[in-house]
């Protein structure tokens, strides 16, 4: 082996139609952990029955709970995937072909999206590249939602891609559309932002132009107008909590607030 020894991070809760084939895809790895938010159907046991030592942490946010799991690595260098994300073997022979001391401090991956069983090559996500092979103890996550590796030097791109299909069906999009929503408006709130009813008005339109018309998405479809529309939707909610938030204090978004 001339590559590293490496440790393989997967967050999860509820993931058990996902995780046993995201696991496979990185069977290769000298370690597995799963950092579970206390799932309630089978995701530890498919993550025990794969090898993979299983930590379980109450969730805070998405770079409180990586980074926590990080230092519980035993391994220096850590590939941070997704349980909705495949380890494609183009990528795998890239990492299995670095040198025992990597030059970057990490590496940048591109992911190849999909929606509701449909690749999409368009509407913005056709730039997806995002830094998840890195040496743990040079970078840390940041960001409460959509979180990204801070605080390294040089960063290099790897061959190959992840495979990423967060919304396989309907149900998915509406489990995390609302979470998703409230999240963004709670960080907003956090960073000192304030809103009134306007950007409920000329946000959500604005981002579907720019999705539909200015970054192709129209040339996915229906698939594509589905997602840029719903987009533009989840940008609608987060500035409806946000306005709330705004007018009768934070504790509205709370997951048991009355916002």
């Amino acid at each position: 082996m001339s590559r590293p020894p490496l440790s393989v991070l997967v967050p999860t809760l509820n993931e058990e139609r996902n995780l046993a084939a995201c696991l496979a895809s990185v069977a290769w790895a000298d370690e597995l952990v799963v950092v579970d938010s206390r799932s309630t159907d089978r995701t530890v046991d498919i993550a025990e029955a794969a090898g993979a030592r299983v930590l379980v942490r109450t969730f805070d946010d998405w770079s409180a709970q990586k980074n926590w799991a990080l230092a519980q690595c035993r391994h220096p260098w850590v590939l941070c995937v997704d349980a909705d994300e495949r380890v494609d073997p183009a990528l795998a022979a890239a990492i299995a072909a670095l040198s025992p001391e990597p030059a970057a401090d990490g590496y940048r991956i591109a992911r190849r999206n999909r929606f509701l069983g449909h690749p999409i090559r368009h509407s913005g996500w056709q730039d997806d590249r995002v830094v998840r092979l890195f040496h743990r103890a040079r970078g840390r996550f940041e960001g409460a939602i959509h979180e990204s590796v801070v605080g390294l030097g040089r960063v290099d791109a790897l061959n190959g891609a992840l495979d990423h299909e967060p919304y396989a069906t309907w149900g998915d999009y509406e489990r995390k559309l609302w979470r998703y929503a409230r999240a963004g408006a709670r960080a907003a709130y956090a960073a000192g932002r304030r809103s009134g009813p306007w950007p409920m008005l000329i946000r959500p339109p604005a981002r579907f132009v720019r999705m539909y018309l200015a970054q192709g998405g129209f040339l996915d479809g229906g698939p594509g107008l589905a997602l840029c529309g719903l987009s533009a939707v989840s940008v609608f909610l987060k500035y409806a909590f946000l306005w709330d938030a705004t007018r009768r204090g934070p504790g509205v978004l709370d997951p048991e607030g009355t916002g």
